[in-house]
C-alpha cells in the first residue's frame, strides 16, 4: 500500500458541513479537494469515524473527528487513511496531505484554508483529471556485484587484477571496488532512467525520479497519467520492458491519489 506520500484570513463565508456534537474538537486531514458537494462518508475514517469537509470558496479539507491528539501509523489507521484516499478517488482527485496530520480544531482548519487558498486551487486545477502511477524497475539477478562484474569489464578486469595469485582483498582493494561498482550503478540507473522516461513520455504528464529502496533497485518512478489514459499508460510500460533482457523485472501499480505531485505546506 502505498504507502504511502501537506492560504488571507478566515471570513464568516467559511462553513462545516458536520453534526454540531462534533464541530469542537480535533480533527484528522486526509486530503484537499475542490468544493461543491460535501463529502460524508459514514464510518470510513480512522476509529470508524465519519468523515466530512470543511469548506472555504472553492476548495475544502477532507477531516474527521479524532480523540487522541496524536495518531500511531499502525496497519489499521494506515488502511483507514488510504481508505479515505481510495474512495475520494472514484469521484475526484484530492490532493492528499501526509499521514498523521491533524488540526487542534476546525478553526485551525479554517485558517489553513483560507491562508493557502491560491496555491491549493492550483494545485486542484493541474492534477484534476490525473491519477499516480508507479513503475519500479530492479536488477533480477542473485548477485549484483557478480551481475557486474560479468556485465562490465573495467570492473572484472580491476577485480582480477587486485586479486591475483592471492583471490583475496585487502580493506582498501575492498573499498576501492566498492566505489567502481558504485559508479558503474549510479552511471547504469542513468542511463535506464532516460530509456523509460523517454519510453513512458508520450502517456505521462510527469515523471518524478524516487530515491530507490535497495542496491537492486534501478528506478522508482511515480507517473502522472490522465484518468482516461491509463491504458495507454500500461501499453507504455510494456514497449519500455522490451529494452530490457530478463535480468531486469518491471513492477507497476496504481491508480493512486498524486502524492509524489503535491508539495502542501499547511501554513496557518
Amino acid at each position: 500500500m502505498k504507502e504511502i506520500e501537506d492560504l488571507a484570513t478566515a471570513t464568516e463565508s467559511l462553513k462545516v458541513e458536520k453534526p454540531a456534537h462534533v464541530a469542537h474538537g480535533r480533527n484528522y486531514l486526509y486530503a484537499i479537494v475542490a468544493g461543491g458537494e460535501p463529502v460524508n462518508y459514514h464510518s470510513l475514517g480512522i476509529e470508524r469515524s465519519d468523515v466530512y469537509t470543511i469548506a472555504h470558496g472553492n476548495v475544502a479539507a477532507v477531516v474527521s473527528g479524532l480523540s487522541n491528539s496524536k495518531i500511531r501509523p499502525e496497519r489499521a489507521n494506515l488502511m483507514a487513511h488510504q481508505a479515505v484516499l481510495k474512495r475520494l478517488m472514484e469521484d475526484t482527485t484530492p490532493l492528499p496531505i501526509a499521514f498523521g496530520t491533524i488540526a487542534a480544531s476546525p478553526e485551525d482548519i479554517r485558517k489553513i484554508l483560507a491562508k493557502n487558498h491560491k496555491t491549493f486551487h492550483e494545485h486542484i486545477q493541474r492534477l484534476a483529471g490525473k491519477v499516480e502511477m508507479g513503475l519500479r524497475v530492479a536488477w533480477d539477478v542473485p548477485n549484483i556485484f557478480e551481475y557486474f562484474v560479468n556485465t562490465h569489464s573495467e570492473l572484472r578486469m580491476a577485480r582480477d587484477l587486485l586479486a591475483g595469485a592471492r583471490r583475496e582483498f585487502t580493506q582498501m582493494e575492498k573499498i576501492e571496488l566498492g566505489r567502481m561498482f558504485d559508479r558503474l550503478l549510479t552511471e547504469d540507473r542513468q542511463k535506464y532512467i532516460q530509456e523509460v522516461e523517454a519510453a513512458l513520455a508520450a502517456a505521462c504528464f510527469e515523471v518524478k525520479v524516487n530515491p530507490g529502496r535497495n542496491e537492486r533497485e534501478v528506478m522508482n518512478l511515480a507517473c502522472l497519467v490522465g484518468r482516461d489514459k491509463q491504458q495507454e499508460f500500461d501499453a507504455a510500460v510494456f514497449e519500455a520492458a522490451k529494452l530490457f533482457d530478463n535480468n531486469f523485472s518491471f513492477d507497476f501499480s496504481g491508480p493512486w491519489a498524486p502524492h509524489n505531485f503535491v508539495e502542501l505546506d499547511l501554513e496557518q
